[in-house]
């Protein structure tokens, strides 16, 4: 795992560039939390959230999660309360926060966080490991710290 200076630095690097790699930018994030799967979705006009990104995710569940209303799933949740969304197993989660296909993504712990810059939210961004795990206060700070700096370059 690298250093939090370090996967700020990488973040910055890439954000000051005139079409920022999304997907570059997301592995980053990824590696850094040492996770396998990761989301990350602009808020449009419509105030749907909007897949712009995404690694791991399988093929056919695309569909499912290119577009989500807030308040739906982890994702929508998470930009509702504007506030991380965590799940230490999703294979065996029943509090109803997950939709019922995200189990087929094969994910156990998982991270769903606003980007929010200025008190506006303009996307969510979600991490997750293939095994359970329960993500540290300040892992759940930096992820949203990760969202500011995304949400700002949004603007």
């Amino acid at each position: 795992m690298n250093s939090v200076k370090e996967i700020k630095s990488t973040i910055q690097s890439e954000l000051e560039k005139d079409a920022p790699n999304w997907e570059l930018l997301l592995k980053a994030i990824l590696n850094h939390f040492d996770c396998s799967t990761g989301t990350l979705h602009f808020l449009d006009e419509n105030k749907l959230l909007q897949l712009q990104s995404q690694v791991g995710i399988p093929e056919f569940l695309i569909p499912k999660l290119s577009t989500i209303p807030i308040g739906k799933g982890m994702a929508g949740i998470a930009a509702e309360r504007r506030k991380p969304v965590e799940m230490c197993n999703l294979q065996t989660d029943d509090s109803g926060v997950a939709r019922p296909s995200a189990k087929d993504t094969k994910v156990e712990g998982s991270l769903a966080a606003p980007l929010i810059y200025n008190e506006t939210l303009y996307g969510t961004i979600g991490i997750a490991k293939p095994i359970p795990y329960d993500f540290t206060q300040d892992e759940s700070d930096l992820i949203m710290e990760i969202g500011e700096l995304l949400g700002k370059r949004l603007v």
